[in-house]
């Protein structure tokens, strides 16, 4: 799972194997450890809401997708989840979560278990 943040904006990016584990399990996490300070982010179901949600609390990032959404998300050909959590102060936070598709370009990274990329695809 990968994270992006910039400014009131969170994207998060999930592999294959990290969609169905949500799908079947209702949580993935990942875990980035900066020496005696460890910085969490996970992804979960939650029953009772209608849109995205994330809270930051000691040291992690939880995005809550809509257990309604969420339970099928990996037999279906939906890429993501888009929402702007309202903030105090009439602020938002742009909430993106959204199946992590093979670069097209090479690189370092393994890609093993991303989605193929449908502009690869003839």
């Amino acid at each position: 799972m990968k994270i992006r943040i910039k400014g009131n904006s969170v994207r998060f990016r999930l592999t294959q194997s990290e969609v169905k584990q949500l799908s079947e399990t209702g949580s993935v996490q990942e875990t980035t450890e900066f020496g005696a300070q460890t910085f969490q982010y996970r992804v979960q179901l939650m029953k009772g809401i209608q849109n995205l949600e994330a809270s930051y609390t000691q040291n992690e990032i939880v995005l809550s997708i809509p257990e309604t959404d969420g339970k099928d998300w990996f037999q279906k050909e939906i890429v993501g989840f888009e929402h702007e959590m309202p903030l105090p102060e009439g602020k938002k936070l742009h909430l993106l979560v959204e199946k992590d598709f093979a670069c097209l370009e090479n690189t370092s990274e393994d890609q093993s278990d991303n989605y193929p990329n449908p502009k690869l695809q003839c």
